[in-house]
């Protein structure tokens, strides 16, 4: 019986339950060495489609035939080409993904956190194909969503499932990196759409400012707001329940946020210190961090989450180990990534001062997610 086309659900359940995947990429080398699928037992050989295609005898034999071939292209389409071509070849076990990197990209996978004190349930949304992270707090029959993807149905369906109402979307900052769908969630559904005021530079959409020690309730569940800039002039983080930290893209499990995305890098680096060696040590160093992000697959832990206590973060980041002002000054300044892609034309979109299609948001946010230094 042939092999289904493997859907990204499948793909991105098969990864976090760490089973074994071998993916043939046959995009360009340059696309593939960008930005591929990765987990820690995902294995990927690259062939661009072209090589394949004027050889598939010679690709069939540098490839696995113990186990099933998904073969990635950039959409999904040539994909199924090379299918064809390799069961000509003589591969038997052999499917595409559907979708390909673009499907990959929008996924958002939801894992449970926890429960919360307040007879409420916490779960984190992994975009894997992007490195996003965002969150629903659900209680009572009510439901926010912190810092939501453009994917904004997936949000839907995933309440409609746990049978409850969106009631607050939150962000925790003006993003760069990928296109927010706080506003539009919150329209969809007639809820309060919450963001920072220090980051309404020109923003054209209405809001309720967040300010620091606001609390927002939840059913039964208390968010309360910590203001924590440095990312941007008005990140702020999140305390829910009194256990959890939704720290945006200040602190992740294995660095920091970088301060630079809106060009203001010498001056945002000194809020980012003050919040990382000062703000944060004023809260309880037994809250669990929930990043906005993750840089690299093995900081996604055995349950297929992404967390650590503050109290271990103070232990184990090196980035939050450099007691020197100058010395972390440079490290941050002088080991910044090269700037997301398009995070100008990002911006502004996240700010209403464009209004692309949804092919160009697609393509604006084709690549990793390069928020942490």
């Amino acid at each position: 019986m042939a092999l289904q086309p493997l859907t990204v659900d499948v793909l991105a359940k098969k990864i976090l339950n760490n089973e074994e995947v071998f993916l043939l990429d046959i995009r360009k080398e340059e696309d593939y060495e960008g930005w591929a699928v990765e987990g820690r037992n995902v294995r990927s050989l690259n062939i661009p489609f072209k090589q394949l295609e004027s050889d598939p005898g010679d690709v069939k034999e540098k490839l696995p035939n113990d186990q099933p071939v998904y073969v990635v292209c950039a959409r999904g389409i040539s994909s199924q080409k090379a299918v064809d071509l390799l069961k000509e070849a003589g591969l038997e076990e052999v499917t595409y993904l559907e979708g390909g990197m673009t499907s990959w990209s929008e996924h958002l996978e939801p894992v449970k956190i926890g429960d919360l004190n307040g007879k409420g349930e916490l779960y984190q949304f992994l975009r894997l194909g992007k490195g996003c992270l965002s969150y629903m707090i659900i209680a009572n029959g009510e439901a926010a969503v912190v810092d939501a993807n453009r994917m904004t149905g997936q949000y839907e369906d995933f309440a409609k499932k746990q049978n409850v109402t969106i009631k607050h979307v939150l962000d925790t900052h003006l993003h760069a990196d990928h296109i927010s769908g706080g506003k539009e969630l919150a329209d969809q559904n007639g809820a309060t759409y919450w963001f920072p005021k220090q980051d309404d530079v020109g923003v054209e959409f209405s809001y309720s400012a967040l300010e620091d020690g606001k609390e927002i309730s939840v059913g039964d569940v208390t968010i309360a707001a910590f203001y924590s800039p440095g990312h941007t002039i008005g990140s702020t983080s999140f305390i829910v329940d009194q256990e959890y930290l939704l720290t945006g893209d200040i602190l992740f499990v294995q660095s920091i946020g970088r301060p630079d995305l809106a060009g203001k890098a010498e001056d945002w680096v000194e809020d980012l210190r003050q919040t990382l060696y000062s703000r944060y040590k004023e809260v309880s160093q037994n809250l669990t961090v929930l990043p906005a992000h993750f840089g690299k697959m093995e900081e996604i832990n055995e349950q297929g989450t992404v967390q650590a206590k503050l109290e271990d973060l103070y232990k184990k980041n090196d980035r939050l180990q450099v007691e020197d002002e100058s010395e972390f000054r440079h490290l941050v300044t002088d080991n910044l990534p090269p700037q997301p892609n398009s995070h100008e034309e990002i911006r502004k979109t996240n700010m209403g001062k464009k209004q692309p299609d949804a092919d160009e948001r697609r393509e604006m946010e084709v690549g990793p997610n390069r928020c942490a230094v």
